[in-house]
């Protein structure tokens, strides 16, 4: 099954609050107004979309009906794909890679977003084309979290580095770091533990990981990838500046798509903070991981 498929079954309830809308605002034949502006505006916001990026929508939609660019109720739904494809596209979706030794990828996100499953994911990922992966296991405030690493670095054959519940996890990240330069490492992923990002002292605590990070390599860590639950919706959006104000994230993992209908906010979450969506999780399975693919969830969501 190719990823337009999977996103395609997996936005199916968004799809249906979404594109229905849409299309009930839009009826063939209708006339391109104000009146349906505001009707679609209603369908985006009810579809997740945010106030934000709703308004710059219209907004774009206002515009290009004045310049006679659209003319008829029929043209709105295409230009709304290529617009949403356009925002999704901005800034790329590849990893960065350093320019020597090992790239440096913090993992952050709130807890139950799915974040060290989407480690496992990610690293079996890397080692598809051959990378040599070494975790780091510096949630250790669950000692839950460093067992479940533990299993995904046994299921995908990596290196973990890890110590006991309750040690200071910037002294772990800073050990895998040196760890993963010392054995010769393409990829350290460090799993971080999962926060509100109203937990002040525990979004300090991340900062501080960064900082260390830095101290093994100056220009780590080349990505922060910031895990989030599409079932949370507009909450993702609040999360995402905060995380972004307190990290500088560099990229969106999306779990959970399969099943909500606030797939839209995803829209949201891009606009709010100006940082691309870089991996998609598609299921359960260790597989079940994508780059992701702005044209085809455009296409999935309205299609």
């Amino acid at each position: 099954m190719g990823l337009f498929d999977k996103l395609k079954r997996g936005l199916a309830k968004t799809r249906e609050v979404l594109a229905g809308g849409l299309r009930r605002a839009l009826f063939l034949g209708r006339a391109l107004d104000e009146s349906l502006l505001a009707d679609l505006e209603r369908a985006l916001l009810a579809g997740d979309v945010g106030p934000r990026t709703t308004t710059a929508l219209i907004d774009e939609v206002r515009a290009a009906w004045k310049a006679k660019r659209l003319q008829r109720s029929e043209d709105v739904e295409p230009f709304l794909r290529e617009r949403i494809t356009e925002r999704l596209r901005s800034g790329g979706n590849a990893l960065v890679r350093a320019a020597s030794g090992p790239t440096v990828i913090l993992v952050c996100g709130v807890n139950g977003s799915g974040k060290t499953t989407s480690i496992g994911k990610l690293t079996k990922f890397l080692k598809r084309d051959g990378a040599r992966v070494v975790l780091g296991a510096a949630d250790t405030f669950r000692a839950a979290a460093v067992e479940q690493l533990t299993i995904w670095s046994e299921r995908n054959g990596v290196e973990i580095v890890k110590q006991a519940q309750g040690a200071d996890p910037a002294a772990v990240a800073f050990d895998a770091v040196t760890a993963g330069k010392a054995r010769g490492a393409d990829y350290v992923v460090i799993d971080t533990a999962g926060r509100l990002h109203t937990q002040t002292n525990l979004m300090q605590e991340l900062e501080k990981i960064r900082r260390v990070v830095k101290k093994a390599v100056p220009d780590a860590p080349h990505e922060t990838l910031l895990v989030i639950d599409a079932t949370n919706g507009q909450n993702a959006i609040r999360q995402a500046e905060q995380f972004h104000k307190a990290v500088t994230v560099t990229g969106i993992f999306v779990t959970k798509l399969d099943g909500t209908a606030k797939g839209g906010a995803l829209v949201a979450v891009r606009d709010t903070i100006g940082v691309p969506v870089k991996f998609v999780g598609t299921g359960e399975q260790i597989d079940d991981i994508e780059v992701f693919d702005p044209a085809a969830f455009a296409a999935a969501l309205f299609d």
